[in-house]
């Protein structure tokens, strides 16, 4: 499961990554942090290049399974207003031993913030800031 959301479903997620083959289950979920730069975050806003975000979430899950025996993969990144605690990334694999699932969930979520079309705007109580959280 690939997509970008407006609301991201933690048991719709995980749910997608069951598989009878499966023994090892690694979900990483990144959600709105009440700081930044040592100031107080007030909510965050993503916005993206949906097109070629999906395109590229592909790529990384193609390569990602080509290197690890992934069973079944999520990635999921929201886009919109979103306010402190709410999730903004899932990313999951399942496969059969642990240490495929710990490593390829690691290398989802590392790529993806690396070259995923995905910006966020900051709100802090005194400013707003855009910053290039994905290229």
């Amino acid at each position: 499961m690939i997509k970008l959301v407006t609301h991201i479903d933690l048991n719709e997620a995980y749910s997608s990554l069951h598989h009878p083959e499966a023994g090892g289950i690694a979900l990483f979920v990144g959600s709105v942090r009440n700081h930044a730069h040592g100031k107080g975050v007030v909510q965050l806003d993503f916005e993206g290049y949906e097109p070629m975000a999906i395109k590229e979430m592909e790529a990384i899950a193609d390569r990602a399974k080509r290197q690890w025996p992934i069973k079944k993969l999520v990635m999921i990144h929201a886009l919109g207003m979103k306010n402190i605690g709410e999730p903004v990334v899932v990313v999951g694999t399942a496969t059969a031993h642990r240490d495929a699932a710990f490593d390829s969930c690691r290398f989802l979520i590392d790529e993806l913030k690396k070259s995923v079309p995905i910006w966020k705007k900051e709100y802090f109580q005194d400013q707003t800031v855009w910053v290039n959280a994905h290229p």
